[in-house]
């Protein structure tokens, strides 16, 4: 994809307010406090606005650097703030100058390509709308810590995963973030203090939105080859099944994770409750996924942990 597309498709996905950058300049603009030591909004309330944005903007390095390096232009993150230097890849592997997954289907190549402009956005604008408040990049670990994970949810019968050998395994790493994405903004929803027209919880909305569109064509995708082998042992429905109940293992004690079958072997592309609705992951239940662990503050695809200074959200 030249560099002539890939900014074209940058302009068509701002959707923070058709005014670009004199929009979003305004999208954090009550969370001035949050960021600089906790003032009080008017209501008495916390202003966690900025520490939540900024928890947000860990999360979206990880998801662009996964998907740019997929494609191979992980060289991109550096452009709008991040740091390519600091992603660790599977050996021989760069996910830089088009040097990405061989694709075997040119339409799961489109989808790679179209999310990974879609996460790069969201790494920009935050970090735009941050400003001087925008924490930098951390160490992120998307070799040794898909090899734990793989292991970890298949109970040892998958080593040696790497989500960019291939078309599937790209599938299975991807969702392991996408619906982790989607119920950590629904789960921060309710911590945001600018619920003003335009303001912060209406733009984290959108976010939510479109990391939903994320989860639903992967979880969609992965549904369509739910009978695949991928080892004897193990369909891709299985695979799917175990990486979800890993994630419920370790994001405490509720059972609300969910694969892609339903009870009666039915497809369960929607991740949600009885009513439909999707549920909600508090800031420490997204950091146990992502540390792979219980109570961690590093570890899996944060060896050296996010930064900035979470402790007020964490024990939300």
């Amino acid at each position: 994809m030249s560099n002539e597309i890939n900014e074209k498709t940058l302009n068509r996905r701002k959707f923070l307010g058709a005014a670009g950058a004199v929009g979003a300049g305004t999208l954090l603009a009550s969370c001035a406090p949050g960021m600089t030591g906790g003032a009080m909004a008017a209501d008495k309330k916390p202003n966690l606005d900025g520490t939540i944005f900024n928890f947000a903007l860990n999360l979206e390095y990880l998801e662009a650097a996964f998907y740019l390096a997929a494609v191979g232009r992980l060289e991109e993150l550096d452009a709008v703030g991040g740091d390519s230097s600091k992603v660790i890849l599977p050996a021989g592997f760069t996910g830089k100058g088009g040097k990405g997954i061989k694709f075997e289907s040119a339409d799961v190549a489109a989808y790679a390509n179209e999310t990974a402009s879609d996460e790069l956005n969201h790494v920009r604008i935050i970090r735009t709308v941050l400003g001087k408040g925008a924490v930098a990049q951390p160490m992120i670990d998307l070799g040794p810590a898909f090899l734990a994970a793989g292991n970890a949810a298949s109970g040892g019968a998958i080593t040696g995963f790497n989500p960019f050998a291939n078309d599937l395994f790209f599938l299975h790493g991807a969702f392991i973030f996408e619906d982790v994405g989607v119920t950590a903004y629904k789960g921060a929803a309710r911590f945001l203090s600018d619920t003003s027209a335009g303001g912060n919880l209406e733009n984290a909305a959108g976010i939510l939105a479109v990391e939903a569109y994320h989860a639903g064509m992967i979880r969609t995708l992965l549904y369509q080859q739910r009978n695949t082998q991928v080892t004897p042992a193990l369909k891709v429905s299985d695979v799917v099944a175990a990486i979800s109940n890993l994630r419920d293992a370790v994001d405490g004690a509720s059972d609300d994770d969910q694969g892609i079958l339903d009870a009666a072997g039915g497809s369960n592309i929607v991740l949600a409750d009885a009513n439909s609705i999707a549920f909600s992951r508090t800031p420490r239940q997204v950091g146990n996924i992502v540390f792979l662990k219980v109570d961690a503050v590093k570890g899996g695809f944060f060896p050296e942990g996010l930064n900035g200074d979470f402790a007020a959200i964490l024990a939300l």
